[in-house]
Order: structure tokens, then C-alpha cells, then sequence
């Protein structure tokens, strides 16, 4: 992992709902140690208000609706498509267990709504799998994908793997080397979409989008769902893409 990879991800964790949260009530309990008590009700009340909203099912579920609701599911699968990419997420190696049980839900996900359109395409298009190893793991994501998709009876010649993706940005621009701009679908989580479609669209790829993994609900939010954690969760990934999206605009993407 590049050291500018690192810092990005470093930075980006401090910005999340729950660590930015508790740096506020830390920066309270300190003014309170040096006895500067307005100024540490303040930052108290602050952190518990913005632990509180960020914690709250129907904040987060808005906040996951406005992404998610960005492109609808593909439900008519182009018969002309080339290619299928489906973006890389997580998994933790450990021989000992069954690939399902090492690769994470999420990804899971992905992978089962790319097998789906690769049969609605009679297997006539490639997988495209990607995705490092990440921080601590020893096996690139794309290779416990490949796994997951033989153990599934996707021959292994209908697989190409892209196991040096560090990000999104990274899968965009090998997408652009090996599909060169023949038809593809492009397979990610519904929040992810948004900010996926826009790396492909900056390198002048037009991919036919197909969002899965959907968490928010458009109808019937829990009011009374309080000091969640799930919902923390939620909002915790929502503010992941919003902060994912804003670094696009830096870099003038």
C-alpha cells in the first residue's frame, strides 16, 4: 500500500460519524479536566447531538437513500454486453473455513449479481473480478472471487482478474485496458454506484449500471430507531461515499 493510500484512508477514517463523535466528547472531558466548563458542556453536548443524528435510523437511511436512488437495478440485461465488472470489496483468508464463510457478505452479494447476468447473457460475456489484498491479508480479493465464482461453475476462461486495484479510480482505468470500451455492466453496492460510475464516465467509459447489496428503504422508516448501530453503520458508509465523492472533485474527476 502507497504511503498517499495510507494517509487517504487515515484521514478518511477520523471524518467518520462514530471517531468524530468521540474526538468531541474527548476534547470535552479535557476542557473539563482544566476547568474550562462552557466551553467543555459545548463540545459535550456537541459530540452526544452528532453521535445522536449520525445514530438515528431515518438520518442514515436519507442519507443512503440520495445514493442509492441514483440508478435503478438492471433488470433488462443488453444482450450486447462484452463484459461484466464486478468491484472488489472484502474478504479475510483463513484456509480453515469455507470460501463463502472468508469472503464478506458484501462482496458475496456483488459476485452473485454478476453470476446472474453472466447466465442472462447465456455466458457469453467475461467476469471481470478485482481487488487487492488490503492491509493485512496475504491473498488479493480478486483471486477469493475467482475461488467463490469456480465454486459456482463459472469456468475458469470466463474469469479475468484484476488483483493490484487499491480503489475504485485503480478499477476504472483497468477497466478502460481490458474491455477497450467494448459494452460492459458494471456490478457494485447501490451507495457505491454513484461514485463508481463517475471514475468510468472521467476515463470516457459509459458502462451499463448495475447496483446491488440495497440498504436503505424508500418506505416506512423506524422513528424510534435511537442510538442505533446499525444505523451508525449505515450512516458510517454514507459519509464514507460522500467523503469519496468530494475527493473526485479535488482531483477534478
Amino acid at each position: 500500500m502507497t504511503f498517499g493510500l495510507l494517509l487517504k484512508k487515515s484521514v478518511s477514517f477520523f471524518l467518520m460519524p462514530l471517531p468524530f463523535g468521540m474526538i468531541l466528547l474527548l476534547l470535552g472531558v479535557w476542557k473539563l479536566y482544566q476547568n474550562r466548563t462552557t466551553t467543555a458542556r459545548r463540545f459535550l453536548i456537541g459530540g452526544i447531538a452528532w453521535i445522536f443524528l449520525f445514530s438515528y435510523g431515518p438520518f442514515a437511511n436519507l442519507l443512503l437513500h440520495s445514493l442509492e436512488s441514483r440508478y435503478n437495478a438492471l433488470l433488462f440485461v443488453p444482450k450486447n454486453t462484452a463484459y461484466i465488472y464486478v468491484l472488489g470489496y472484502g474478504h479475510h483468508t483463513n484456509r480453515s473455513l469455507s470460501i463463502t464463510s472468508q469472503v464478506d457478505k458484501e462482496a458475496i452479494v456483488r459476485l452473485a449479481e454478476g453470476i446472474r447476468l453472466y447466465h442472462a447473457l447465456d455466458g457469453k460475456a467475461k467476469l471481470i473480478l478485482s481487488g487487492y489484498s488490503g492491509l493485512h491479508d496475504p491473498t488479493p480479493h480478486a483471486i477469493m472471487q475467482q475461488k467463490l465464482a469456480r465454486s459456482l461453475g463459472i469456468p475458469k476462461e470466463a474469469i479475468i482478474m484484476v488483483p493490484d486495484a487499491t480503489d475504485t479510480e485503480e478499477e476504472a482505468k483497468a477497466a478502460k485496458e481490458i474491455t477497450k470500451s467494448k459494452p460492459m455492466i458494471l456490478v457494485t453496492s447501490a451507495y457505491h454506484m454513484p461514485r463508481a460510475i463517475q471514475w468510468f464516465h472521467h476515463l470516457g467509459l459509459s458502462p451499463y449500471p448495475a447496483p446491488t447489496y440495497h440498504l436503505a428503504s424508500a418506505v416506512h422508516p423506524n422513528y424510534l430507531s435511537i442510538f442505533s448501530s446499525g444505523a451508525l453503520k449505515d450512516s458510517t458508509i454514507a459519509i464514507h461515499e460522500f467523503l469519496g465523492i468530494l475527493w473526485q472533485k479535488i482531483k477534478g474527476a
